[in-house]
This record gives C-alpha cells, sequence and structure tokens, in this order.
C-alpha cells in the first residue's frame, strides 16, 4: 500500500531499508541515534527530467543553470517532501512512528550534512550504489534522482541491499568535477565522506556561483555527467 501511494504521488523509486548494518559503518552521532529509534527507512526518489540535466553540461549557461537550480529545489524536492509526509501520516495512523526527513536540507552547516543520509537508506533498500561521486547511482537514471526518507519502526519487509557492479573503472564524475572536489575512492561503509569527497570545495564553489552568476548557484556536473543517467 505505501509504495502504490508512493508512485500514485510522483515516486519513480520505492524501497524499504533495514537501516541495522549501516550502524556498523562511518555514521554521524545523530544518525547513530537516529536509527536506534527507527530501525526501517522508506526511501523515495523522484527522477529528474533529461531536458533539463542536459542543458547544465555547459557550465558557463547561467539561465541553464538557474533553470536546474529551480527545478531541483523548487520543483522536485518538495514533491518529494510531500510524498515523505504522506507515507508519515499513513504509517502514524497505523499506530507506528515515523520520522520524514526533508530533501536537500542541511542541518549541520560546519560538517555540511543533514539529518540522515538518503543515499544511505537508498542504497540499503536495494536501489542502488553509492558512487565514486558521492551521489546515489541508480542503474537506469544514473544521478539523476533526488531522494527523500522516511524512518519508522512500523513492521515492515526491507528490501535486499543493492549488490551490482558499481561505478567499475569509471572516473567520469571526478575527472570532470570543476573543483577536483572527488578523490575517485570507492564507497566503503568504514570510511568517512571525507575519504571520497572534500564538501567544503563543493560548498564554496556554488556560493562563488551564485555571486559571479547572479543567482545561479548550482553545478550538477556529476549529476549531468554519470554515464548511466546519459542518454546512449
Amino acid at each position: 500500500m505505501l509504495e502504490k501511494e508512493a508512485r500514485v504521488a510522483g515516486a519513480a523509486y520505492f524501497g524499504i531499508a533495514d537501516l541495522s548494518p549501516a550502524r556498523q559503518g562511518e555514521i554521524t552521532a545523530y544518525e547513530r541515534k537516529l536509527m536506534a529509534q527507527y530501525p526501517l527507512a522508506v526511501s523515495i526518489g523522484v527522477s529528474l527530467l533529461d531536458g533539463i540535466v542536459d542543458g547544465i553540461e555547459v557550465q558557463g549557461d547561467s539561465n541553464a543553470l538557474k533553470n536546474y537550480w529551480f527545478h531541483v529545489y523548487e520543483v522536485i524536492n518538495p514533491l518529494i517532501n510531500s510524498i515523505g509526509i504522506r507515507i508519515s501520516h499513513i504509517i502514524e495512523g497505523r499506530g507506528y512512528r515515523a520520522l520524514q526527513v526533508p530533501a536537500s536540507h542541511t542541518v549541520d552547516t560546519a560538517n555540511l550534512c543533514g539529518l540522515f543520509s538518503h543515499k544511505i537508506g537508498a542504497n540499503l533498500a536495494g536501489l542502488g550504489w553509492i558512487g565514486k561521486s558521492c551521489l546515489l547511482v541508480t542503474p537506469d537514471r544514473g544521478t539523476r534522482v533526488r531522494w527523500g526518507t522516511v524512518l519508522t519502526d512500523a513492521p515492515l519487509e526491507p528490501d535486499k541491499p543493492f549488490s551490482g557492479k558499481g561505478c567499475g573503472s569509471c572516473t567520469l564524475c571526478v575527472d570532470n568535477c570543476p573543483v577536483g572536489a572527488f578523490t575517485g575512492k570507492h564507497f566503503s561503509p568504514s570510511e568517512p565522506r571525507e575519504a571520497r569527497m572534500d564538501a567544503s570545495k563543493c560548498s564554496r564553489y556554488l556560493f562563488q556561483e551564485q555571486k559571479r552568476k547572479a543567482g545561479a548557484e548550482a553545478c550538477g556536473m556529476c549529476v549531468n555527467i554519470c554515464p548511466f543517467g546519459r542518454k546512449k
């Protein structure tokens, strides 16, 4: 029922994750606290439109970048949050607890992280792998998906974690990052994000682009360039 409701509301991806494997990995203290309260995660994904993502291949096109930013943050993220609220109300209506984790919401500005890692939830729900760009990569859409999460203690049947081949030897996102934020290392749950990415480089670049291009606080090259999402 939850999956049907999510898909009717606009979700392209849906999965349920058992979070117990993540408790042994490199996570924040707050994530560990949440996982103790909510052992499962409902992962929700909404696809980005190719026409908008393809437009940002030319990083100097400020109109395309502004359009991409608006599409992600003013259209897709609110849709994900709306689906998450809908799922949360259904779960709570059945007498269980639910905590909606907003899409792309930073709660720790010093460490540039959110309440809970959506990509960990999506990976453990079998929807894709965490790539060298530190984004969740799906086999069919690559990184062209935005994610939301509902944490819960409802007795749901979890999906199996993703076990596909991953990025392999591909380094397109690493090679095309404007500020060289990625190290090119494969994801390992025992290593912190810093082993794969310098998030501060990305954040500073976006801030500079906003000033330089009058509001175009966007890059998205790691989304655009991923071969798993590009049309052949």
